[in-house]
């Protein structure tokens, strides 16, 4: 019960903690609670899954900052030597260094290491503020280091598994890809088209160069595949007409290609086709009950 209750504080995010957030540009007043402190008793978190910060936005934040001050609190917790770490807000406290703000509105929480991590994870998908290779590594962190389960941080960061499962094969991909999707070149769509593929990165280069589409690419790959596997075509044997029927039974109720193929004696292979996570989930959910 403890830990449900924690995943229903954490996965409401930080509107639990300092109030609901607010859109740039929103009238806003200082969240009830927060204090001021020097902007430079604050340090940057190094497990902030956020790594890139872009230099424009940062300079037309400061310069709204400079205008109206800095309306939303930053979130922080006390560590040694009478400092604070930002747990959330990083952004807000780089620009307000770029306005020379000597003091800055912080909310100060007492949290543990893994509270810090989920709750800058939080914030960071709640307001879209990371690329998909950042938030990707952000929950691999929170499930080496705490060994969560996909299940139980889904519902931590208000994500389904399939999204989950989705970012995280996004770090299969070789590091140049990876570069692509960090930067904004590859969409996280593309990029899922390449995972497993040994000409990942002559692909992606393809994609760049010639501005393909998600299912430009998904077509492209199909036909590729396709093409490979007519080098070899197996011979088809006859099936059994109660077997078909079995297939046929098996694909209706689960909406999927179901594939039975005899071995010796009564041993044989049932086989289920899916093309999506998703699809993959609700198989999975169904045998698992």
């Amino acid at each position: 019960m403890a830990a449900k209750a924690k995943s229903n504080r954490l996965g409401r995010g930080l509107a639990s903690l300092i109030g609901d957030l607010e859109e740039p540009g929103q009238e806003a007043e200082v969240a009830l609670g927060s204090e001021t402190v020097p902007i430079d008793s604050l340090k940057a978190s190094k497990a902030n899954p956020r790594r890139s910060f872009d230099e424009a936005e940062l300079d037309e934040l400061a310069q709204s900052i400079r205008e109206r001050g800095l309306i939303q609190p930053l979130l922080v917790r006390p560590v040694k030597k009478d400092g604070y770490e930002i747990v959330a807000g990083e952004r807000r406290w780089r620009a307000a260094q770029r306005a020379n703000l000597h003091d800055v509105p912080v909310v100060i929480r007492q949290l543990t290491d893994q509270e810090s991590l989920e709750l800058a994870i939080i914030e960071n998908v709640q307001r879209s503020d990371l690329n998909p290779i950042e938030e990707a590594l952000g929950y691999r962190q929170l499930i080496q280091k705490f060994d969560h389960r996909q299940e139980d941080l889904a519902g931590i960061v208000g994500k389904s598994r399939s999204h989950l499962a989705n970012m995280m094969r996004l770090l299969k991909l070789p590091k140049p890809v990876q570069e692509m999707v960090g930067d904004g070149r590859l969409s996280s769509g593309h990029a899922r088209a390449l995972v497993g593929r040994t000409d990942a990165v002559a692909l992606a280069e393809k994609i760049v160069a010639e501005g393909l589409s998600v299912r430009d690419v998904e077509k492209l790959v199909q036909s590729q595949e396709a093409t490979n596997g007519s080098t070899a075509p197996r011979p088809k044997k006859k099936k059994d007409a109660n077997i078909r029927a079995v297939e046929t039974e098996l694909s209706e109720v689960l909406g999927l290609t179901v594939d039975i193929a005899s071995g010796k004696g009564e041993a044989g292979e049932l086989r289920i086709r899916y093309s999506s996570l998703d699809q993959f989930e609700s198989v999975r959910a169904r045998l698992m009950k």
